[in-house]
Protein backbone atom coordinates (compact mmCIF):
# COMPACT_ATOMS: atom_id res chain seq x y z
CA UNK A 1 0.00 0.00 0.00
CA UNK A 2 1.87 3.52 -0.90
CA UNK A 3 1.49 6.01 1.33
CA UNK A 4 -1.16 8.69 -1.01
CA UNK A 5 -3.78 5.60 -0.59
CA UNK A 6 -3.01 4.88 3.33
CA UNK A 7 -3.00 8.83 3.97
CA UNK A 8 -6.07 9.03 1.74
CA UNK A 9 -8.08 5.85 4.45
CA UNK A 10 -6.41 7.94 7.14
CA UNK A 11 -8.39 10.93 6.38
CA UNK A 12 -11.58 8.85 5.23
CA UNK A 13 -11.25 7.21 8.83
CA UNK A 14 -10.75 10.41 10.77
CA UNK A 15 -14.28 11.85 9.32
CA UNK A 16 -15.85 8.91 10.04
CA UNK A 17 -14.70 9.04 13.60
CA UNK A 18 -15.91 12.66 13.96
CA UNK A 19 -19.61 11.96 12.13
CA UNK A 20 -19.69 8.73 14.47
CA UNK A 21 -18.50 11.19 17.93
CA UNK A 22 -21.15 14.38 16.46
CA UNK A 23 -23.83 12.92 18.51
CA UNK A 24 -21.79 13.01 21.45
CA UNK A 25 -20.09 16.24 20.87
CA UNK A 26 -23.61 18.04 20.67
CA UNK A 27 -25.04 16.15 24.10
CA UNK A 28 -22.33 17.15 25.60
CA UNK A 29 -21.76 20.98 25.08
CA UNK A 30 -25.47 21.98 24.81
CA UNK A 31 -25.96 20.46 28.45
CA UNK A 32 -23.98 23.37 29.57
CA UNK A 33 -26.49 25.92 27.49
CA UNK A 34 -29.42 27.35 28.79
CA UNK A 35 -32.29 27.17 26.66
CA UNK A 36 -31.61 30.68 24.61
CA UNK A 37 -28.26 29.28 23.66
CA UNK A 38 -29.33 25.83 22.63
CA UNK A 39 -31.62 27.54 20.33
CA UNK A 40 -29.30 30.36 18.94
CA UNK A 41 -26.44 27.15 17.73
CA UNK A 42 -26.47 23.83 18.69
CA UNK A 43 -22.77 23.47 17.70
CA UNK A 44 -21.19 26.18 19.57
CA UNK A 45 -19.62 25.92 22.78
CA UNK A 46 -21.51 27.06 25.74
CA UNK A 47 -20.78 30.83 26.98
CA UNK A 48 -20.05 29.37 30.46
CA UNK A 49 -19.08 25.92 32.19
CA UNK A 50 -21.70 24.99 34.63
CA UNK A 51 -23.11 22.20 36.24
CA UNK A 52 -25.97 23.95 37.22
CA UNK A 53 -28.64 21.67 34.81
CA UNK A 54 -26.60 18.44 35.67
CA UNK A 55 -27.64 19.26 39.44
CA UNK A 56 -31.30 19.77 38.36
CA UNK A 57 -31.44 16.95 36.12
CA UNK A 58 -30.51 15.00 38.91
CA UNK A 59 -33.33 16.36 41.17
CA UNK A 60 -35.79 15.89 38.43
CA UNK A 61 -34.59 12.71 37.43
CA UNK A 62 -34.57 11.32 41.15
CA UNK A 63 -31.29 9.94 39.59
CA UNK A 64 -30.17 7.74 42.56
CA UNK A 65 -32.85 5.26 42.97
CA UNK A 66 -33.27 5.31 39.21
CA UNK A 67 -29.39 4.71 39.35
CA UNK A 68 -30.20 2.02 42.35
CA UNK A 69 -32.95 0.29 40.10
CA UNK A 70 -30.64 -0.31 36.59
CA UNK A 71 -28.35 -1.23 38.59
CA UNK A 72 -30.33 -3.84 40.30
CA UNK A 73 -31.92 -5.31 37.52
CA UNK A 74 -28.58 -4.74 35.31
CA UNK A 75 -26.42 -7.23 37.88
CA UNK A 76 -29.34 -9.53 39.06
CA UNK A 77 -30.10 -10.23 35.20
CA UNK A 78 -26.84 -10.66 33.86
CA UNK A 79 -26.12 -12.96 36.81
CA UNK A 80 -28.77 -15.44 36.26
CA UNK A 81 -27.71 -15.17 31.88
CA UNK A 82 -23.97 -16.11 32.87
CA UNK A 83 -24.88 -19.36 34.99
CA UNK A 84 -27.72 -20.90 33.03
CA UNK A 85 -26.75 -20.10 29.65
CA UNK A 86 -23.12 -21.39 30.00
CA UNK A 87 -24.84 -24.58 31.86
CA UNK A 88 -27.32 -24.70 29.68
CA UNK A 89 -24.56 -24.52 26.68
CA UNK A 90 -22.35 -26.71 28.16
CA UNK A 91 -25.41 -29.68 28.34
CA UNK A 92 -26.04 -28.66 24.61
CA UNK A 93 -22.21 -29.27 23.88
CA UNK A 94 -21.64 -32.40 25.75
CA UNK A 95 -24.89 -34.17 24.88
CA UNK A 96 -24.13 -33.93 21.13
CA UNK A 97 -27.51 -35.82 19.44
CA UNK A 98 -30.20 -34.63 17.27
CA UNK A 99 -32.14 -33.33 20.12
CA UNK A 100 -29.92 -31.14 21.67
CA UNK A 101 -28.97 -29.28 18.17
CA UNK A 102 -32.34 -28.83 17.31
CA UNK A 103 -32.36 -27.67 20.89
CA UNK A 104 -29.60 -25.24 19.77
CA UNK A 105 -31.17 -24.24 16.89
CA UNK A 106 -34.26 -22.35 18.58
CA UNK A 107 -31.87 -20.70 21.09
CA UNK A 108 -30.35 -19.10 17.80
CA UNK A 109 -33.23 -19.09 15.35
CA UNK A 110 -34.78 -16.55 18.54
CA UNK A 111 -31.96 -14.30 17.90
CA UNK A 112 -33.94 -13.64 14.48
CA UNK A 113 -37.04 -12.44 16.19
CA UNK A 114 -37.71 -8.58 16.62
CA UNK A 115 -38.58 -7.80 19.78
CA UNK A 116 -41.42 -5.22 18.15
CA UNK A 117 -43.19 -8.36 16.87
CA UNK A 118 -43.19 -10.06 20.51
CA UNK A 119 -44.19 -7.00 22.69
CA UNK A 120 -47.53 -7.06 22.43
CA UNK A 121 -48.62 -11.04 23.15
CA UNK A 122 -45.40 -10.87 26.25
CA UNK A 123 -47.44 -7.88 27.66
CA UNK A 124 -50.78 -10.04 27.62
CA UNK A 125 -49.51 -13.03 28.81
CA UNK A 126 -47.34 -11.29 31.26
CA UNK A 127 -50.86 -9.86 32.59
CA UNK A 128 -52.74 -13.12 32.28
CA UNK A 129 -49.78 -14.91 34.45
CA UNK A 130 -50.26 -11.80 37.12
CA UNK A 131 -54.24 -11.86 36.77
CA UNK A 132 -54.62 -15.71 37.33
CA UNK A 133 -51.66 -16.85 39.38
CA UNK A 134 -50.66 -13.72 41.47
CA UNK A 135 -47.43 -13.50 40.55
CA UNK A 136 -45.95 -9.96 39.96
CA UNK A 137 -44.63 -10.04 36.45
CA UNK A 138 -45.80 -6.74 35.57
CA UNK A 139 -44.81 -3.23 37.26
CA UNK A 140 -41.83 -5.21 39.27
CA UNK A 141 -38.26 -5.31 38.32
CA UNK A 142 -38.51 -9.51 39.38
CA UNK A 143 -40.89 -9.42 36.26
CA UNK A 144 -38.56 -7.33 34.26
CA UNK A 145 -35.33 -9.21 35.38
CA UNK A 146 -37.35 -12.59 34.17
CA UNK A 147 -37.78 -10.67 30.76
CA UNK A 148 -34.46 -10.31 30.66
CA UNK A 149 -33.41 -13.30 30.59
CA UNK A 150 -35.32 -14.57 28.50
CA UNK A 151 -34.72 -12.23 25.81
CA UNK A 152 -30.86 -12.23 26.51
CA UNK A 153 -30.00 -15.73 26.91
CA UNK A 154 -30.26 -17.02 23.16
CA UNK A 155 -26.89 -14.80 22.29
CA UNK A 156 -25.35 -16.18 25.77
CA UNK A 157 -26.02 -19.92 24.66
CA UNK A 158 -24.49 -19.13 21.32
CA UNK A 159 -21.46 -17.63 22.30
CA UNK A 160 -20.70 -19.88 24.88
CA UNK A 161 -21.67 -22.82 22.80
CA UNK A 162 -18.96 -22.22 20.27
CA UNK A 163 -16.29 -21.37 22.99
CA UNK A 164 -16.87 -24.93 25.06
CA UNK A 165 -16.30 -26.83 21.88
CA UNK A 166 -12.69 -25.78 22.09
CA UNK A 167 -12.58 -27.14 26.06
CA UNK A 168 -10.46 -30.67 26.09
CA UNK A 169 -13.06 -32.93 27.45
CA UNK A 170 -10.33 -35.07 28.66
CA UNK A 171 -10.43 -33.24 31.44
CA UNK A 172 -13.50 -33.53 32.24
CA UNK A 173 -13.24 -36.93 32.28
CA UNK A 174 -10.14 -36.65 34.05
CA UNK A 175 -12.07 -35.44 36.69
CA UNK A 176 -14.97 -37.56 36.75
CA UNK A 177 -12.63 -40.44 37.24
CA UNK A 178 -11.02 -38.46 40.62
CA UNK A 179 -14.74 -38.68 41.87
CA UNK A 180 -16.14 -34.87 40.91
CA UNK A 181 -19.52 -35.49 40.60
CA UNK A 182 -21.22 -33.29 37.50
CA UNK A 183 -22.38 -30.46 39.34
CA UNK A 184 -18.45 -30.64 40.34
CA UNK A 185 -16.87 -30.79 37.33
CA UNK A 186 -18.41 -27.79 35.66
CA UNK A 187 -17.79 -25.42 38.25
CA UNK A 188 -14.45 -26.18 39.04
CA UNK A 189 -13.28 -27.60 36.00
CA UNK A 190 -15.11 -25.91 32.80
CA UNK A 191 -16.23 -22.76 34.37
CA UNK A 192 -13.09 -21.31 35.41
CA UNK A 193 -12.14 -21.87 31.74
CA UNK A 194 -15.29 -19.47 30.11
CA UNK A 195 -13.72 -16.59 31.93
CA UNK A 196 -13.00 -14.58 28.63
CA UNK A 197 -16.40 -15.41 26.87
CA UNK A 198 -18.10 -14.90 30.43
CA UNK A 199 -16.64 -11.14 30.30
CA UNK A 200 -17.75 -10.95 27.06
CA UNK A 201 -21.35 -11.53 27.57
CA UNK A 202 -21.64 -9.73 30.58
CA UNK A 203 -20.25 -6.65 28.60
CA UNK A 204 -22.70 -7.04 25.80
CA UNK A 205 -25.55 -7.16 27.73
CA UNK A 206 -24.85 -4.96 30.76
CA UNK A 207 -24.65 -2.56 27.59
CA UNK A 208 -27.78 -3.64 26.32
CA UNK A 209 -30.25 -3.37 29.74
CA UNK A 210 -28.49 -0.44 30.63
CA UNK A 211 -29.68 1.68 27.78
CA UNK A 212 -33.27 -0.59 27.04
CA UNK A 213 -36.04 1.86 27.46
CA UNK A 214 -38.76 -0.10 25.59
CA UNK A 215 -39.15 -3.08 27.65
CA UNK A 216 -39.01 -1.64 30.87
CA UNK A 217 -41.21 1.45 29.72
CA UNK A 218 -43.67 -2.06 29.01
CA UNK A 219 -43.10 -3.38 32.48
CA UNK A 220 -42.63 -0.73 34.96
CA UNK A 221 -45.57 2.13 35.50
CA UNK A 222 -44.73 3.61 39.25
CA UNK A 223 -42.17 6.31 39.09
CA UNK A 224 -40.67 4.75 42.21
CA UNK A 225 -39.02 1.84 39.99
CA UNK A 226 -37.85 3.89 36.74
CA UNK A 227 -34.83 2.80 35.49
CA UNK A 228 -32.28 5.33 33.97
CA UNK A 229 -33.51 5.59 30.02
CA UNK A 230 -37.02 5.80 31.78
CA UNK A 231 -36.39 8.76 34.38
CA UNK A 232 -34.47 10.54 31.57
CA UNK A 233 -37.54 10.26 29.16
CA UNK A 234 -39.33 12.27 31.99
CA UNK A 235 -37.64 15.63 29.87
CA UNK A 236 -39.45 14.81 27.00
CA UNK A 237 -43.12 16.28 27.50
CA UNK A 238 -46.03 16.16 25.42
CA UNK A 239 -46.04 19.65 24.24
CA UNK A 240 -42.56 20.75 25.10
CA UNK A 241 -38.96 19.03 25.38
CA UNK A 242 -36.16 20.90 27.91
CA UNK A 243 -33.80 20.19 26.10
CA UNK A 244 -30.61 21.24 28.58
CA UNK A 245 -31.63 19.22 31.04
CA UNK A 246 -32.47 16.28 28.95
CA UNK A 247 -28.91 16.05 27.62
CA UNK A 248 -27.85 16.41 30.98
CA UNK A 249 -29.73 13.38 32.10
CA UNK A 250 -28.95 11.31 29.14
CA UNK A 251 -24.54 12.44 30.04
CA UNK A 252 -25.20 11.10 33.23
CA UNK A 253 -26.70 7.94 31.69
CA UNK A 254 -24.26 6.95 29.35
CA UNK A 255 -21.27 8.22 31.80
CA UNK A 256 -21.39 4.34 34.04
CA UNK A 257 -21.36 2.35 31.28
CA UNK A 258 -18.83 4.25 29.13
CA UNK A 259 -16.83 3.86 32.49
CA UNK A 260 -17.13 0.02 32.39
CA UNK A 261 -16.85 -0.26 28.66
CA UNK A 262 -13.37 1.31 28.86
CA UNK A 263 -12.04 -1.46 31.93
CA UNK A 264 -13.36 -4.21 30.19
CA UNK A 265 -12.94 -3.02 26.36
CA UNK A 266 -10.19 -5.70 25.61
CA UNK A 267 -12.34 -8.37 26.02
CA UNK A 268 -15.09 -8.21 23.26
CA UNK A 269 -13.28 -8.54 20.35
CA UNK A 270 -11.17 -11.43 21.69
CA UNK A 271 -14.03 -13.36 23.33
CA UNK A 272 -16.99 -12.87 20.60
CA UNK A 273 -13.80 -14.33 17.97
CA UNK A 274 -13.28 -16.96 20.92
CA UNK A 275 -16.95 -17.75 20.90
CA UNK A 276 -18.39 -17.56 17.59
CA UNK A 277 -15.32 -18.97 15.40
CA UNK A 278 -13.63 -22.28 17.66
Amino acid sequence: MNKSVKWLLEVLLLLAAVVFLSPIYIMLVNSFKNRAELYENVLSLPSSFSFQYYSEAIDRMNFLTAFGNSLYVTITSVVFIVVLASMTAWMLVRTDNRLSRIIFLVFVSTMLIPFQTLMMPLMQVMDWIRSNTGIPMLNTHEGLIFMNIGFHASMAVFLYHGFIKSVPIALEEAATIDGCTKFGVFWRIVFPMLKTITVTVAILDVIMMWNDYLLPSLVLSSTGLRTIPLATFYFFGEFTIVWNLAMAGLTLTIIPVVIFYAFAQKYIIKGIAAGAVK
